[in-house]
């Protein structure tokens, strides 16, 4: 597993080493159906992790490279895909490659695939306990070699003192490797969408029960 991301407050000039370093923005998506009271949460973190990520740059080093979970294309044709999932993160990638940073593939198609489906497979249930335990050892497989794959790519990709964005799910095994310094980026939204989503799920379960 890697190694829990530490928050960044007001770092103090020259207290960062030279080497490479991996700025990781958790990824928070907006349904279509999400209520007014999210969307405005999820706008704020938005806002607010962009600043985030400038903050660091004038600390650290501009941004080189950009690498977003599910993009298995780099370039122009990788924004486009990224512009479908989350409009919000790829406003700060195109940005980042506006200012002469590289999107980089960091994903495996058919392994990113995989390990979706069945992950959907899953959520949806309805199997016995047999199959259920059956494609919970496929999903931990896939979802093991995925991930191994973009740790993979970060490293063959991420040049010697040059700096990185990384958009990915809070909760990735990734395993960054060691000589990457890894930044946390988590502004104080993020806290705030966490509680609305426990605050929903208590909600919710008095239902469930009826």
């Amino acid at each position: 597993m890697a190694a829990e991301l530490g928050r960044i407050d007001k770092p103090e000039a020259g207290s960062f080493k030279q080497g490479r370093k991996l700025l990781v923005v958790p990824l928070i998506y907006l349904g279509e159906d999400a209520p007014p009271d999210y969307t405005e949460k999820f706008d704020l973190y938005w806002r607010q992790a962009t600043e985030h990520v400038a903050n660091l740059e004038t600390k650290i080093g501009t941004v080189n490279r950009v690498y977003h979970e599910s993009i298995s294309r780099g370039g122009e044709d990788g924004l486009k895909i990224m512009e479908r999932l989350n409009a919000k993160s790829c406003q700060i990638a195109r940005q980042k490659c506006q200012n002469n940073a590289e999107l980089e593939a960091v994903e495996d198609k058919e392994l990113a695939e995989e390990s979706i489906d069945w992950e959907r497979c899953l959520l949806i249930g309805f199997m016995s306990d047999k199959v259920a335990m059956k494609v919970s050892e496929f999903y931990v497989e896939a979802s093991k070699k995925r991930y191994e794959y973009i740790g993979k790519r970060i490293d063959e990709t991420l040049k010697a003192d040059e700096v990185a964005v990384l958009f990915i799910r809070e909760g990735h095994p990734v395993q960054f490797p060691k000589d990457i310094e890894v930044f946390s980026v988590a502004p104080p939204a993020l806290d705030e969408v966490h509680r609305w989503l426990r605050d929903r799920a208590l909600k919710k379960e008095p239902e469930d029960d009826n």
